[in-house]
């Protein structure tokens, strides 16, 4: 019986360990061909001596259950290796069709605290990473499609988060990345559609050891059940959007968290003004904005704990 991803080969970034590691799972399970792809700095802010090992151990966990798949421990930050790491894939499965970008790391700081390294160093790993494998990908599958004449297959699925949706007071580093992966992911849809190429982003919320804090004491599983948090209830999803049958969802961010899935929309226009004159005068705009804000609670960010349903346990 032939699986959704037979025949198809698939990077995915940050594979050592949490939500890559049960991507790649899945993706091999589903019959891809896998490049695991971990640095494997142990410390979560990307601190510690890189190892091949985390990479080396899923590789071989999908090795051990029948599947196929490689290891490469190259930084995604960096560009060349980054440009390794496409090629890598090419080299070993003849082609490059699926793309799930998940690297990344915490450097954790309110805004008026955080340096500029704490800054940097998470916008170079998230959102930098996600360019440099997106734009190596990108030109795979641009100059197939120029051989073939036509559309060629490729899947790109990039991990942003409810820290953009919902806001992170902790986290403006991480929840500008994010933001800034979901820009991303909705320029390359419309840039590589002609190709065949779909973009899409997840937030997912999972524990890991990304999140061990921010989830420490929500819905702990009862014994023999499945955590609600875990990877593996979001990895499906990533397995559907690298698939065929996902060919017609394209340029969309999609929440996902334990057997729920929210495809967002896209903001809306909650109130529009207009001025009487050529343009606005203060005071006019005093009359017009002012009121609308004046029966609202202040800082009226949702909170996606609230609105998408996660409860304390």
């Amino acid at each position: 019986m032939s699986l959704p991803l037979d025949g198809l080969s698939a990077i995915v970034t940050g594979a050592g360990r949490g939500l890559g590691r049960a991507e790649a799972l899945e993706l091999a399970r589903l019959g891809a061909s896998v490049v695991v792809n971990d640095f494997g700095q142990p410390g979560r802010d990307g601190s510690g001596e890189a190892s091949a090992t985390p990479a080396e151990e899923v590789a071989a966990e999908i090795r051990a259950a029948g599947g196929q798949a490689v290891a490469h421990t190259g930084d995604v930050a960096d560009h060349e290796q980054a440009r390794a790491l496409v090629q890598a894939a090419i080299d070993t499965y003849g082609k490059l069709d699926v793309l799930v970008n998940n690297a990344g790391i915490l450097r954790d700081r309110m805004i008026f605290s955080m340096s500029e390294a704490e800054w940097d160093s998470v916008i170079h790993v998230h959102l930098k990473g996600h360019f440099n494998t997106t734009h190596f990908a990108a030109a795979h599958w641009r100059e197939r499609s120029k051989a073939a004449g036509g559309p060629v297959y490729g899947r790109i699925v990039n991990t942003s988060s409810e820290a953009y949706l919902a806001g992170s007071a902790g986290q403006p580093n991480y929840a500008a990345a994010k933001g800034g992966i979901v820009g991303l992911t909705t320029s390359t849809a419309l840039a590589l559609a002609k190709y065949g190429v779909t973009a899409n982003a997840i937030c997912p919320r999972a524990r890991t050891r990304m999140t061990e804090d921010v989830f420490q004491g929500f819905q702990e599983p009862g014994a023999g059940q499945l955590d609600p948090l875990a990877p593996e209830h979001v990895s499906p999803l990533v397995g559907y959007l690298a698939s065929p049958a996902a060919a017609k969802v394209n340029g969309q961010l999609l929440v996902v968290h334990g057997g729920m899935v929210a495809i967002v929309e896209r903001p809306k226009v909650a109130a529009k003004f207009d001025s009487a004159k050529e343009t606005f005068t203060f005071d006019e705009l005093d009359e017009l904005i002012s009121p609308y804000y004046a029966d609202r609670p202040p800082n009226e960010t949702f909170a996606a704990a609230e609105v998408l349903g996660l409860k304390r346990g």
